[in-house]
Formats: structure tokens, C-alpha cells, sequence
């Protein structure tokens, strides 16, 4: 074990706060996790962390060593970056995170070409719906729908996805197709909710007359799964607010039909969210400019599919 190991483990324990986290996060076992922690402490004569049964929690040592060792750390990326730069074969690992619609549809599929031209690159997806935290988590990059919360990371847009509010055919016969908003949050509508713990109240967002609205829609089935979500309104269960790229193909069979078009969702954005530090990684930015080139040209097919091409004179 080199000794910039045990810099890298302890500035995850540090950071995630367990032992345990920083190993899978590392993908090494808690024995070489708590090794290299000791290591390092019997290398500086400090202790670096307080450890019980129950909490670790840094020491003033500790403290006053993160941040050095981040920088360390920062150092030596920025000057494999450099060397990177000027080669042909980028390589090492990215950590990538991505929406379930979005991940299943947009990238995945795309992931095999990218690495048959860089096969010195390996590529670690993980598909939530939840917000993540590529800080703690370790990724690379992740890719999202909305407005990130985080203002210190860096964003680099994709495309406005437009959205559309569906059902099946036969819940529209047992219910009838509502016109606006205003139909939806009357009580007559079961709405489908996308909602994951710790989410707060759901509302959709409108375009209304005088500009967007907020509606606070309510339904009987929730999930924190966007296609589960869809398979409900192909089922006939309920009203859907879906980016149109996940449901193209759905709205051109007719197994859903868009409602309550007087009142169309608001466009969401589209985005990559990253670190500025990861940013300056050859396959971070190589990555980065593939997907957002190919994911940009599936969301505008998939809507000139529904919508017809926009003109651009």
C-alpha cells in the first residue's frame, strides 16, 4: 500500500464518515480500510480519528490534515491530467450517476460505442432518481433533470426537455380528459407522483396564460421510479407528467394521449452537474462532450417524433 493510498482512504473516511462507507465506496474491505488509516497514523505520531463501537470522528489532528490532504490529492490529479493530455489512450475509471429514465434511455445505450474507442476506460453507472451528492459518493460527473441545489458545482447544459401530461386512452373514457391544471386539483384526477424520500410536497409546474403555475396535484400511487410511473398510466391508473423523450414512442402508438393541453408543463432543463477539479480529467471531458452530443440529438429527435421539427428561420 503506497502511502498516497492511505491519503486518498482517509480523505474518504473523512469525508463519508464510517469506516465501512469509505471502503465500498473504495471497493476495498474494512480490514485494508482501517490499515491504511493506522498506517498513516503511525507514519504522522497522530491519531487521526476518535473510534468507538458507535461514532469515528476526526481529531483536531484530523481536521487540520483534510484539508492539506485534499489538496494533495487535487495536485497529483491535475498533474495526471496533464500527462493525459498528452497521450492517445486516456484511461482509469469514471463514476458517473444518472436518472432512471434518463440513464435507461439516453445514456446507457450509448456507453459500449464510447468505450469501444476509449478501451482503456472504465465506466461505473448508477441509476437513481433520487439527488446525489457527487462529492460524498465519489462520482465524476452526474447527469439530472431540474435545477441542481448546489451552487458550487459546475453545469454544463444539455437541452430544455419538453414535457407532457399523458394517460391511456381507457382512463380517459372512465374519467374524461381534463382541459387545464385546474381540472387536475379538483379531486377528479388521480395523479401519478414522482416522489423519493426526503422529497418535499409534490407540485407541477404549468404554463399557464399568465405564466407558470404551481399545482399542487395529489393521486393514490406514488414511486420513486419514473418508468413504474408510466407503466401505471399505460395501465389506465392515471395521469403522468413525463419528459417527452421517456414516452415518444407510447404517444405515437396512441397507448397514451397527451391531456390538459391548455395548460403544458414547463420545459425542464437538462444538465451535467461536475466538480471544476474533475473537469480537467481527459475521460471526464471526453465523456462529458460524447453524451451531451448524443444526448441532446435523442431528446430533440424524440420531440420533432411527437411535435414535428421547430423552425429555426
Amino acid at each position: 500500500m503506497s502511502y498516497l493510498d492511505n491519503i486518498r482512504t482517509f480523505v474518504r473516511v473523512y469525508e463519508l464518515g464510517s469506516m465501512s462507507a469509505a471502503g465500498r465506496d473504495l471497493r476495498i474491505s474494512p480490514a485494508v480500510t482501517s490499515a491504511r488509516i493506522s498506517q498513516l497514523e503511525d507514519y504522522l505520531g497522530v491519531r487521526l480519528f476518535q473510534r468507538t463501537t458507535r461514532n469515528l470522528t476526526a481529531t483536531e489532528q484530523g481536521q487540520a490534515f483534510y484539508s492539506g490532504a485534499v489538496s494533495v490529492l487535487e495536485a497529483v490529479d491535475q498533474a495526471e491530467a496533464q500527462v493525459m493530455h498528452l497521450t492517445d489512450t486516456p484511461r482509469g475509471t469514471l463514476f458517473v450517476a444518472a436518472p432512471l429514465g434518463a440513464g435507461r434511455r439516453l445514456v446507457a445505450p450509448e456507453v459500449p460505442e464510447f468505450l469501444a474507442q476509449y478501451p482503456e476506460i472504465n465506466l461505473r453507472l448508477r441509476m437513481s432518481d433520487r439527488t446525489v451528492d457527487l462529492t460524498t459518493e465519489g462520482l465524476d460527473m452526474a447527469f439530472f433533470l431540474g435545477q441542481p441545489a448546489d451552487s458550487n458545482l459546475r453545469i454544463r447544459k444539455i437541452a430544455d426537455c419538453q414535457r407532457v401530461l399523458c394517460a391511456a386512452p381507457s382512463y380517459i373514457a372512465r374519467h374524461g380528459s381534463p382541459d387545464s391544471g385546474e381540472d387536475l386539483v379538483r379531486g377528479t384526477h388521480n395523479c401519478l407522483n414522482l416522489r423519493y424520500p426526503g422529497a418535499s410536497e409534490f407540485q407541477w409546474m404549468l404554463q399557464c396564460e399568465d405564466g407558470p403555475q404551481r399545482f399542487a396535484v395529489s393521486g393514490r400511487y406514488e414511486c420513486d421510479d419514473g418508468d413504474v410511473l408510466t407503466d401505471w398510466a399505460l395501465s389506465g391508473e392515471g395521469i403522468a407528467l413525463k419528459p417527452v423523450f421517456e414516452v415518444a414512442g407510447h404517444l405515437a402508438s396512441g397507448a397514451l394521449v397527451a391531456v390538459a393541453e391548455k395548460t403544458p408543463p414547463v420545459s425542464v432543463q437538462m444538465a451535467c452537474l461536475y466538480t471544476h477539479r474533475r473537469h480537467q480529467d481527459p475521460k471526464t471531458r471526453l465523456f462529458m462532450d460524447f453524451m451531451t452530443q448524443r444526448m441532446g440529438a435523442s431528446v430533440r429527435a424524440a420531440e420533432a417524433s411527437i411535435f414535428g421539427t421547430p423552425d429555426e428561420s
